[in-house]
């Protein structure tokens, strides 16, 4: 019988099935000519139903499924079996955010290169609380170092959820920490802490313009003042970096794991219009004076009068801007827009402006003035008295004449009146970027009483801040233009553009040549023998302005003493800056405080700016024709 196909195959396994056991060793046949030598597992194919490809993908097709089902057993397993050992070996508990705080953006002076406040680079301590070992001694050993109570500290490291229910891995420890202490720090080798960059707020100058500037809170979000106003400019827009890390005690990045970065953008900066060798003047002279008047309270404005600039605002008392706590929140407040006074006589060239503007007198007007004149139930009576005598316009402003001004408000009337404080900018907030700025008040007409006919026009049952004072004496000064004041120059974005702030609201409130009276006559006030106003008289410049004597107002109620005040322009000819003083004392004696600190701050601010000396003299007044 011949044999069958197979057996050639079978002796020659055989063969070496014996040769392996040590049996003798089978010679195979001769293999016919043409055939190809076969070994299995050297890449032949030895058994013929396995040349068929198609068995063969079948084959394949089974290999694959059987190992589909083992990993799929095995998953059961982990999930049902294995849970308890694998529970923290889930992605998200290895997943950690990392905040990248925004570069917050600087406030500059007017030249767009001193900094009133800026960010340095530091860095943050933070607590991963889920690896923490051992909270009270952790707490202990960094007290010191960050100057933070260990309970406080200690608190802040306690396992806690978030919302989501998951365990926080992420908690502040203290922000703006010096570079060489962060180092000191890390050198701990503390389980559970880390330090990353992170900026702190410095202002240089440090009560420098601080009741304008304000501050911010440890993370960098703006409390008060311009800090306040402008933090969503300044803050810019946090990133974060979001990566995976090992467990247990291996708290580091895993290489090749998830991470994400999500850069920070930074803030944008503000260029303020404060000239910062001027705003320091300026405060240095306040504070001098004011320290003369125990309890007193003063607020400064200098504006530029041909544009509304804020070029100083100062407030007395101020405090540290750089540590601005324990400080007290009335010391923090920016009084010249947040100081509520009835302003009194200075409240007089805006009656006279609007009798101008409206030919109920001119600058050359003249008519009897009596001692005292009664309103309603009230008597006005003036300290310089002209017992019925003839009297000038200029001589009713040198010597505050409360009888003439009513005199003339009374030939004015009471809209016609109202209509021109509003047009000076009285009655609402002038907008100039602070927050919290009073609006001040103007009593409605319907509302005035008899005694209100005498108490209006001299700059009493009027409410206002010395801001919006002087911004009407801007007008003034500016050719009858008001111009609202500000104080933001420009911005400049991360990518150094820079645009201009807002346009200011402007509008013509007396003509060129009233405005020109008006400003003629009151330089009788800085002039004329014993006018009110000759201590504020600048040696070589021509000086309009206006004394008064008012009261500070406090949620509607008068506070007890007095507030002092005094607006003046230099040059008188050719106004270029105006000044504002008022000081609140309680036991009195502000009135030999104001006249001369305008005096100390205009004279600065002229030679400041080099303006030249005036070349003509004031004109010649006569108080009695």
């Amino acid at each position: 019988m011949p044999p069958r196909s197979d057996e050639p195959r079978r002796d020659a396994e055989g063969s070496r099935r014996g040769s392996s056991r040590g049996g003798g060793q089978r010679s195979s046949p001769p293999r016919p000519a043409g055939e190809r030598d076969v070994t299995p597992g050297l890449g032949g194919i030895s058994d013929p139903r396995l040349a068929d490809p198609g068995r063969r993908l079948r084959l394949g097709t089974a290999l694959t499924l059987a190992l589909f089902v083992a990993v799929g057993v095995r998953l059961v397993v982990l999930q049902t079996v294995d849970t308890p050992a694998y529970a923290d070996g889930g992605i998200a508990d290895r997943i950690t955010t990392v905040p990248l705080p925004a570069p917050r953006g600087a406030i500059y002076d007017r030249s767009g290169e001193a900094a009133l406040a800026h960010s340095v680079e530091a860095r943050y301590v933070y607590a991963d609380p889920t690896r923490v070992k051992d909270i009270a001694a952790t707490a202990r050993a960094l007290s010191p170092l960050l100057g933070i109570p260990a309970s406080e500290l200690a608190e802040k490291m306690k396992p806690r959820k978030r919302i989501n229910g998951v365990d926080s891995q992420f908690e502040y420890l203290a922000r703006g920490v010096d570079i060489d202490r962060a180092k000191e720090i890390t050198a701990l080798k503390l389980p559970g802490i880390g330090t990353h960059r992170d900026e702190r707020r410095e202002v240089p100058g440090g009560d420098l313009a601080a009741n304008l500037i304000g501050f911010t809170s440890p993370d960098m979000v703006g409390l008060e003042g311009l800090e306040a106003r402008f933090d969503d400019l300044l803050h810019g827009e946090d990133g974060q970096r979001v990566f995976e890390i090992g467990l247990g005690d291996l708290a580091a990045p895993i290489p090749g794991g998830i991470s994400r970065t999500t850069k920070a953008k930074p803030g944008s900066s503000l260029v303020l219009t404060i000239d910062r060798d001027l705003q320091y003047m300026v405060q240095r002279i306040l504070s001098e004076r004011t320290q003369q008047v125990q309890g007193s309270t003063g607020a400064v404005v200098v504006l530029d009068a041909r544009t509304g600039e804020v070029l100083a605002q100062a407030s007395h008392p101020t405090y540290n801007a750089a540590q601005p706590f324990p400080s007290e929140p009335t010391d923090r407040e920016d009084a010249a827009t947040s100081f509520i006074v009835d302003p009194g006589s200075v409240h007089k060239p805006i009656t006279f402006g609007a009798a101008l503007q409206e030919g109920v007198i001119t600058r050359d007007t003249s008519f009897p003035v009596a001692n005292a004149i009664r309103k309603g139930d009230t008597w006005f009576r003036d300290t310089h008295q002209a017992n019925g005598r003839r009297m000038s316009v200029a001589g009713m402003m040198a010597y505050s004449s409360n009888v003439g001004t009513i005199q003339i408000a009374d030939k004015l009337g009471p809209d016609r009146l109202l209509d021109y404080q509003r047009r000076f900018g009285l009655g609402k907030p002038t907008e100039v970027g602070m927050p919290g700025e009073a609006s001040g008040r103007l009593l409605p007409v319907q509302e005035w009483s008899g005694s209100s006919h005498g108490s209006v026009p001299i700059g009493h049952s009027v409410d206002a801040t010395p801001l919006q004072m002087a911004a009407a004496y801007a007008a003034i000064a500016n050719d009858g233009t008001y111009i609202q004041p500000h104080l933001v120059k420009e911005t400049i974005a991360p990518n150094g553009k820079r645009t201009p702030g807002p346009e200011p609201e402007t509008r013509q409130v007396l003509s060129p040549d009233n405005a020109a009276a008006l400003r003629t006559i009151m330089e009788a006030v800085t002039t004329v023998d014993d006018a009110t106003g000759l201590a504020a008289a600048v040696p070589g410049y021509r000086v309009a302005g206006k004394t008064g004597t008012g009261w500070r107002l406090v949620d509607g109620k008068k506070q007890p003493g007095e507030v002092a005040s005094f607006i003046g322009m230099a040059p008188a000819e050719n106004p270029r800056y105006v000044i504002a003083v008022f000081v609140h004392s309680p036991s009195g004696g502000g009135g030999q405080i104001s006249a001369p600190a305008f005096r100390d701050m205009m004279t600065f601010t002229l030679r400041h700016h080099r303006v030249p000396p005036s070349t003509e003299p004031a004109p010649t007044f006569t108080v009695f024709p």
